[in-house]
């Protein structure tokens, strides 16, 4: 990064990346007070949401499964299934405001054949909070940043809480990835990309996701094993493959051969995703761009009657 982006003016998203393990924390301690509203062992569910939210959902559905609680599904809420049969619906938005979310939440809700929902949400009294049977309110995660960071993380924190997990020791991992440098590695590379497997390829979306909305970065993510299936054609020198699980036999050198460079996660993947996070509030500033506030993008996307799906 030049002189003139080492002196930047920290923005909100700065401040909201380094609160992460804090905030962690202070969800994990929530998990036994709102048990009650989430998803009981054995029940078949659903979680949904949009954006960010829809790749937290299928991370958390694949870690609730892998626990052996019962079946679970996760969908982008435009998606989703709506005459399926499910015990409980766990509906994930932010600001609570998205059209698809109301709307979904509209056509589940109501009548015999109603099931019970469940919204978690950083703005109570918004119109997903009212259309929800019940509502977790994770206000001292809320965000400045158009770009999520703490919020997403933060209710999969409380998720994870929720199926047994330790948080403390996920969460001293991302104070050692704030604390330390930036590796010149991943900062100087030209294309990313992240795989994952089980409850971390949901993450390796949403981390893919953080460099194209903070950087405008040219970033992909896959389940590791479907990595040779066509997506190593764009490895080359500058690329950087970021593995958020162990990577499959013999994939390192294979990445190498093509010419990309291999960075293997240490941490637990949220934890690796925090770092996901400063390379991509760092590689925006390097570009000339706000991370705050990157073009194109809306805290969160209210349509019109004309332009509903």
């Amino acid at each position: 990064m030049n002189a003139n982006n080492d002196a930047a003016v920290a923005g909100d998203i700065d401040a909201e990346v380094a609160s992460q393990p804090e905030c962690w924390l202070r969800a994990a301690g929530l998990a036994a007070d709102v048990a009650g509203v989430l998803p009981a062992r054995g029940e078949r569910v659903a979680v949904t949401g949009c954006g960010t939210s829809w790749f937290i959902a299928q991370s958390y559905a694949a870690a609730r499964e892998a626990a052996g609680l019962g079946e679970t599904d996760a969908f982008a809420a435009s998606e989703f299934p709506v005459g399926r049969r499910y015990d409980r619906v766990v509906t994930l938005s932010r600001s609570g405001t998205t059209t698809e979310i109301v709307d979904l939440l509209a056509r589940i809700g109501g009548g015999a054949q109603a099931v019970p929902t469940v919204a978690i949400t950083a703005v109570p009294g918004t119109p997903v909070a009212a259309a929800a049977d019940a509502v977790i309110a994770l206000d001292f995660a809320d965000e400045r940043s158009v770009v999520q960071t703490r919020f997403a993380t933060t209710e999969l924190a409380l998720l994870r809480a929720h199926l047994g997990q330790d948080i403390a020791p996920v969460a001293e991992a991302a104070r050692r990835i704030l604390a330390a440098p930036l590796p010149p590695q991943l900062t100087a590379a030209r294309q990313f990309t992240f795989l994952g497997s089980g409850w971390t390829f949901g993450l390796a979306s949403e981390a893919a996701l953080k460099l194209r909305e903070a950087a405008g970065m040219w970033t992909e993510a896959y389940p590791a094993m479907e990595y040779r299936h066509g997506p190593i054609a764009v490895t080359g020198p500058g690329s950087v493959v970021w593995l958020l699980t162990p990577a499959p036999e013999g994939l390192a050198g294979e990445i190498a051969a093509a010419g990309g460079r291999v960075w293997q996660g240490e941490h637990d993947a949220m934890a690796e995703l925090v770092r996901v996070q400063r390379i991509a509030v760092a590689a925006a500033r390097t570009r000339g761009l706000d991370p705050d506030r990157p073009p194109n993008l809306t805290r969160s996307v209210i349509l019109t009657p004309a332009r509903r799906g």
